[in-house]
């Protein structure tokens, strides 16, 4: 209020509508909900405009400020308590008001007095008056401030009456109604046989004389003839009469022919209710329980007294469920079993002869919750299960215990996500870049290092923990050969070459020894000795054999050097003699021709109708790429076994295409790009080199068995090698 009183004084209030200044003599309009001022005219065109509407549309138009409905439009220009039209301004006085006494009634509900200050905006000050108010319990009386919402307590005990009506409330002195009565009371069943006990004051505590409640059992209450018992379930109200007395048995037992005709027959005339009721000696025809709507059947006995024999008949009875049906004297079930689906949906009802129309299903759901850990303990149902009810009251913190999730936690709550940087700790020794995370791996090091190739001939900055087989700067096949030492062996030390083939594109190796006769010991040699000394053979270190493999089998690698190790040998003392770089070729013989491993030539030979089709795949594709405008041409392959994305990966080779391997097995797939300019089709297809072998090659003799060493005291003759995969290292997924 004093507020808004300076503003429009000193014309410093805008206009919410037009947002101009608010004029002393400019006639206004106060909103009664949140005491903005608009000018007249301003909020005239507001209430008429179409985004003034209320949502509903019948509610009128909504204040610019508080958004309240209003349903009239503010029409003339009055004070702010509203006695006075077209207020004159005086500089003594409030803009906007008439001078007088406001009077309005305060927002209190309480409060009975009005405002007693002058013609003011905003809202009404509190009311200074005070007041006798009396606490919750009416014991006790105070002096307030009138208007003051706070409820008076006292000390004392309410005492009031409860809703028994016998008992008195023992609480201190409270709001509100007195709760129920706690307290219990006894009460007996209608018979008397049973007890239970209920609040006092509550409904099932009336009773009608005779008891309170019905146990459901058998009344078993003396009738009034003395000599039989209540057949009733427990029961209001007294007990019926006898229903054996004289007076009340008019009929024989099955009751049709009158007594009084039995008695003109001769019949002893019954005096007390044990007496026999005659008989009339008919059959008594009673309708028995079996039968059907078309046929019922009777009792077939002569009038007699109490329960009808069994029925002696036979009928075509269904089972419960109806679907079979015999004949039989009484019902029986059948063996269906019932095979529609559960309330689960999950499981069938698989019951003998159901009549079951809800098929509720009573086994436990047993489904893994969202957190992972526990499962579902509710009966098998439909749809998602719930939330998972554990809730575990320790602090759940990040690996750091940065960031921090105070009890109680639900179960299956991932750790917090923390900013700080990761502490864990890490293979290098580089400066860490990732945040603190939950995962037990850590990404990869993302720091330049510098590394050499295996063969020392590049020096690259690949990423730390990556790799590197430099193929950028190689432009044709560059076979890089790592010598691992082998042990000490007499005369001549066997040399072991592992030859490195890399791909176009992909950096990725496949390792082959080929000087290796054994192809299990090739194995074990490739996989524990290259694949895990792969660090020390990018430095350029060499691996030792002898302490990766027994001595068994240092003996049976001991190979003498052959023909083609001696050519090796000679031909390198030459090429040192004439200072000859191993990595040039004079006489263009590397060149010449596309060079086909022996690997390659033996998976073609077992699938060359495969080969070939590769082969006529990437023909068509370096053509199409070499005549079109694009410089680049892909083509993907379907997934395959790592044989023949191996062979896929050597031929790219050869023909200059790049091949990369995506996804994961066993949709793993091959996709090769040919770029113009780089990949070109070699004279001589694997297919076509092939042919002229299989032409050459002379007529195929016995098997050739190796001679081992007689000294080694093993027999003469030793079995052919077989034959074993190679390992593919280029294809290995990460």
């Amino acid at each position: 209020t004093g507020s808004l009183i300076e503003q429009l004084t000193t014309e410093k209030y805008e206009c919410m509508v037009c947002c101009e200044v608010v004029r002393i003599v400019a006639p206004v309009w106060s909103c009664q909900n949140c005491y903005h001022v608009f000018h007249l005219n301003c909020i005239k065109k507001w209430a008429r405009s179409p985004a003034s509407q209320a949502e509903d549309g019948n509610s009128g138009w909504r204040c610019p400020a508080c958004q309240n409905a209003s349903v009239q439009v503010p029409k003339t220009y009055t004070c702010f308590c509203g006695k006075v039209h077209n207020p004159e301004w005086n500089r003594n006085e409030i803009p906007h008001s008439c001078g007088e006494l406001c009077g309005k009634r305060r927002q209190c509900l309480d409060c009975p007095h009005l405002c007693n200050i002058l013609c003011h905006p905003g809202p009404c000050p509190s009311c200074p008056a005070f007041v006798t108010k009396t606490c919750e319990c009416g014991q006790t009386s105070h002096s307030v401030r009138c208007g003051q919402s706070t409820k008076i307590h006292c000390s004392n005990v309410c005492g009031n009456t409860l809703n028994c009506g016998k008992h008195s409330c023992t609480q201190v002195c409270h709001a509100g109604k007195c709760s129920p009565c706690q307290l219990t009371v006894q009460q007996v069943c209608y018979c008397g046989s049973n007890f239970k006990e209920v609040l006092c004051g509550s409904k099932e505590e009336l009773s009608d004389g005779f008891g309170s409640f019905s146990c459901q059992n058998i009344c078993g209450k003396k009738l009034n003839c003395g000599r039989h018992n209540c057949k009733q379930v427990c029961h209001p109200q007294p007990c019926q009469l006898c229903p054996r007395l004289p007076q009340v048995v008019y009929r024989c037992p099955c009751g049709q022919t009158p007594l009084s005709k039995l008695l003109e027959l001769g019949c002893v005339e019954r005096k007390i209710c044990t007496d026999p009721i005659p008989s009339c000696g008919k059959t008594c025809g009673k309708p028995l329980s079996c039968g059907s709507y078309e046929f019922i059947h009777t009792c077939e006995s002569l009038c007699h007294e109490g329960d009808c024999r069994p029925c002696s008949h036979t009928s075509n009875i269904y089972c419960r469920c109806g679907f079979k049906k015999k004949v039989t004297a009484i019902t029986f079930m059948c063996d269906k079993r019932c095979n529609k689906k559960r309330s689960c949906g999950r499981h069938k009802c698989n019951e003998v002869c159901c009549v079951d129309t809800e098929h509720k299903c009573s086994l436990v759901c047993g489904r893994k919750l969202n957190c992972g850990l526990h499962r579902c303990e509710e009966p098998c149902h439909r749809g998602s299960c719930q939330t998972c009810w554990q809730t575990s009251f320790d602090e759940l913190t990040c690996y750091c215990g940065e960031s921090v999730i105070y009890p109680p936690v639900p179960c299956g709550t991932q750790p917090p996500e923390c900013k700080k940087t990761c502490t864990r700790p890490h293979d290098c020794d580089h400066p860490v870049y990732h945040t603190c995370h939950s995962e037990e791996k850590c990404p990869p090091c993302t720091y330049l290092t510098q590394k050499w190739c295996m063969g020392k001939h590049e020096l690259d900055s690949p990423i730390c923990g990556t790799l590197f087989y430099p193929h950028r700067a190689i432009r044709y096949r560059r076979i890089c050969q790592v010598q691992i030492q082998a042990p000490e062996s007499g005369d001549c030390s066997p040399c072991v070459l592992a030859v490195l083939s890399f791909q176009s594109c992909v950096m990725e190796p496949i390792y082959m020894l080929p000087q290796i006769k054994s192809t299990t010991l090739f194995f074990r040699i490739a996989a524990i000795s290259i694949a895990t000394k792969l660090t020390d053979l990018q430095l350029g270190d060499s691996v030792e054999i002898s302490r990766l493999i027994t001595k068994k089998e240092m003996k049976q690698a001991r190979l003498q050097c052959d023909e083609e190790c001696l050519a090796l040998q000679r031909n390198r003392r030459l090429a040192e003699a004439l200072e000859i770089d191993d990595n040039s070729d004079p006489f263009n013989i590397r060149s010449s021709g596309p060079k086909y491993s022996d690997l390659l030539k033996e998976d073609a030979r077992r699938d060359l109708k495969f080969v070939s089709d590769i082969e006529k795949e990437m023909r068509l594709l370096v053509e199409a790429v070499n005549k079109g405008k694009h410089t680049k041409k892909s083509h993907c392959y379907p997934p395959m076994n790592r044989d023949h994305r191996r062979i896929i990966h050597e031929l790219a080779q050869v023909y200059g295409i790049e091949s990369v391997s995506y996804d994961n097995e066993p949709k793993r797939n091959v996709v090769i790009t040919a770029v113009k300019g780089k990949s070109v089709c070699p004279s001589n297809t694997l297919t076509s080199v092939l042919d002229k072998e299989m032409q050459s090659r002379p007529a195929p003799s016995l098997p050739h068995y190796k001679q081992t060493d007689k000294s080694s005291g093993s027999s003469g003759l030793s079995k052919p090698l077989k034959e074993e995969p190679v390992i593919d290292y280029f294809d290995v997924q990460d």
